[in-house]
């Protein structure tokens, strides 16, 4: 008798290649001030939201599907708790995607990666300003005093001809 095993070999998409499509709620501005999973506090007007698997700080693209308004959220929270759910958004992100009167939105969840790199503008042709060098000369003991409130400063400065 011949035992067979067969081994079978599971293809892993990294999550950073996946787009989800699914509903997506919202936290309600009482929410203000909770506590998420990654110690932050909950603002109804940050940019953020709640995810099961991205890892805490990544930038998400939440579309609305109805509308093709989209927003960049930051993952901070895990969830949503609720069967059927994908996302959970801050009311700010939610308002932003045009959700708010319907509660819920079919969306589509991508991760934003902002590879842009930055760069130094070139220098642009900016007028030369000459500007006059002053030099400033101590009174004879060499202290210099200010002046009490409401008396008028003396000056002290020799200027400097072209012609030195």
């Amino acid at each position: 008798m011949a035992t067979v095993v067969a081994l079978t070999s599971q293809i892993a998409i990294p999550i950073s290649a996946q787009t989800q499509r699914g509903k997506a709620s919202f936290y309600s501005k009482r929410a203000t001030g909770a506590r998420t999973s990654s110690g932050e506090r909950i603002h109804h007007d940050s940019l953020t939201c709640a995810h099961r698997s991205y890892p805490f700080g990544t930038l998400l693209k939440v579309t609305n599907e109805r509308n093709g308004k989209w927003v960049i959220v930051r993952v901070t929270d895990r969830g949503p708790h609720t069967r059927g759910r994908i996302i959970d958004l801050s009311h700010r992100a939610a308002r932003k995607i045009g959700m708010i009167d319907q509660g819920i939105a079919v969306v589509k969840v991508e991760r934003y990666n902002n590879s842009k790199i930055p760069y130094l503008p070139e220098k642009e042709d900016m007028p030369e300003i000459d500007f006059e060098v002053t030099e400033y000369t101590l009174p004879e003991n060499g202290i210099l005093h200010f002046p009490k409130k409401g008396k008028q400063y003396k000056q002290y400065v020799k200027t400097v001809d072209d012609d030195d």
